[in-house]
């Protein structure tokens, strides 16, 4: 036997789970708001027949009792007397009278109304179209409950194969004093009722349909604003796995997303800072191996009877590898506190041109030394940013350009705007950057020998610097190129206009 059938509710349920939440929500809210008011609108629009019906139906007994009051003095004696002409003239003119009148727009002509009187056999004596005088109405409901001191009314059709030709009759007992001599009964027909009902219940299906247009709106934005902050948290939380510095979005209405964002923030926080710690320790533990190694033995070869020239390059060692522990504690302190900040903490329009003067000002005499011919172009452009930081992040790619630029290299320093961005380019003449390094070259601790150096820098600074860069939403790039058609190496700093 084929099991599809069974697997159908099973894969209808997976494919309802895989619609975006906002539609699912949507869709259960439309599903109990549009059968709510359904079913509330065709109440209330049933009700109003009856409705409508009943207050005339209390209209017309209220006026059943007038007339009867008026005619019960020719019931009065034994054998009742013929109404006088004028009270028929008046009872047929009720019955029969014109009117041209706007009620709630809609226009209102005739009011066929009919009256007639019975004795208190249920024999009619009197009535306003002439056509049942003299008739047994004594088993109609409005006359034979009346007779017995009940209330008296019934609804008939005029005829029998016209739904909509029924007649409201009402009645009222003719009395003296407790003596019932007679029945008194209006007939209305329902049709005349029936403008006012079409009219009432086509403005609450109107007003309901609308209401619930509205109800399906709200709930439509409500989704919508459900689904777009799940978004705006699925997104914070993915650039926090991919290590990104970003704040923790804030929400006005579903302040609930807001207190789940900060609770994202605090756990990226404990677990970064655990991992940090670790990471710290692993690679500190490493780099500092290799200095105090040579440091070591620096120190234990001093111990024993050496030339001098021997025991001032030990000596030497010693200072250079000391002075190398200092640069990388130094480093690793600055770095371990910009690494900790998610933000920048107190941003201010900043003057590209002059940071990037600021930079060159503090290195000049390393800058004559070497040679340089420096090209200095700067367009007039500012950045909302952090002008120590910024300038420490030129500082590190001027620091690595003397390191690596031969003596009278061309340098060349630009300031410029790229479409949505302002470009800080450093190209200096130079060897390039093997292959297999520039990947890495961001890396913590990663660095290349420095031509006519024994030794290595800490591998910090260009890490600095792309830190520097995450905190401003920019990026860093490092390529090889050419200067005035010789190898040279690119390092950019691209930071978006906000």
């Amino acid at each position: 036997m084929n099991n599809s059938p069974a697997k159908w509710p099973s894969r209808t349920l997976w494919r309802w789970f895989q619609l975006p939440f906002a539609v699912r929500v949507f869709a259960l809210y439309f599903v109990f708001v549009g059968m709510s008011g359904y079913f509330m609108l065709s109440l209330v629009v049933e009700e109003v027949k009856p409705g409508v019906r009943q207050s005339t139906e209390e209209v017309l007994f209220d006026t059943a009792q007038v007339l009867a009051n008026l005619v019960a003095p020719a019931f009065a004696k034994e054998t009742p007397e013929p109404l006088s002409a004028e009270l028929q003239q008046l009872l047929a003119s009720y019955g029969q009278h014109q009117t041209e009148a706007t009620i709630w727009g809609i226009s209102k002509g005739s009011t066929p109304h009919r009256i007639y009187l019975t004795d208190r056999k249920g024999i009619v004596v009197y009535d306003s179209t002439g056509t049942a005088v003299g008739k047994d109405y004594s088993r109609w409901n409005d006359v034979y409950l009346t007779l017995r001191g009940q209330y008296g009314a019934r609804s008939s059709k005029a005829n029998p194969e016209d739904e909509n030709s029924s007649v409201m009759h009402v009645a009222a007992a003719i009395r003296q004093h407790d003596e019932i001599l007679g029945v008194l009964t209006i007939a209305k027909p329902n049709q005349m009722m029936q403008p006012f009902i079409d009219r009432t219940q086509a403005y609450l299906t109107v007003r309901g349909l609308a209401l619930m247009a509205l109800g399906l709106a709200i709930g439509a934005l409500l989704a919508w604003r459900l689904q777009r902050g799940l978004n705006r948290l699925e997104l914070y939380a993915e650039q926090l796995s991919s290590g990104e510095r970003v704040d923790a979005p804030k929400f006005r209405v579903f302040f609930e997303f807001g207190k789940l964002a900060a609770a994202l923030d605090r756990m990226r926080h404990t677990l970064a800072g655990r991992a940090y710690a670790e990471q710290y320790v692993q690679t500190l533990t490493h780099e500092l191996k290799s200095p105090l190694t040579a440091i070591q033995a620096a120190a234990e070869l001093l111990q024993q009877q050496l030339p001098d020239a021997d025991r001032q390059r030990f000596a030497g060692n010693i200072l250079q590898q000391s002075s190398r522990l200092h640069q990388i504690i130094e480093r690793l302190l600055q770095l371990s506190a910009l690494e900790q900040q998610q933000h920048l903490r107190a941003p201010s329009q900043v003057s590209l041109p002059q940071i990037c003067q600021q930079a060159l000002n503090a290195r000049a005499g390393r800058i004559d030394q070497q040679l340089w011919q420096l090209q200095f172009d700067a367009q007039p452009l500012s950045i909302e940013g952090d002008a120590i930081l910024l300038e420490q992040a030129l500082g590190h790619m001027l620091d690595n350009a003397l390191d690596f630029a031969p003596k009278a290299a061309i340098v060349a320093l630009k300031v410029h705007k790229v479409s949505n961005s302002i470009v800080i380019s450093l190209c200096n003449q130079g060897p390039q950057i093997p292959d297999y390094a520039l990947p890495r070259l961001t890396e913590r601790f990663y660095s290349l020998a420095r031509p006519g150096k024994s030794g290595k820098s800490t591998g910090l600074g260009l890490n600095f610097v792309d830190e520097v860069m995450k905190l401003h939403h920019g990026k860093l790039s490092i390529e090889n190129t050419e200067l005035s058609g010789e190898p040279a190496v690119l390092v950019s700093l691209e930071l978006p206009i906000r």
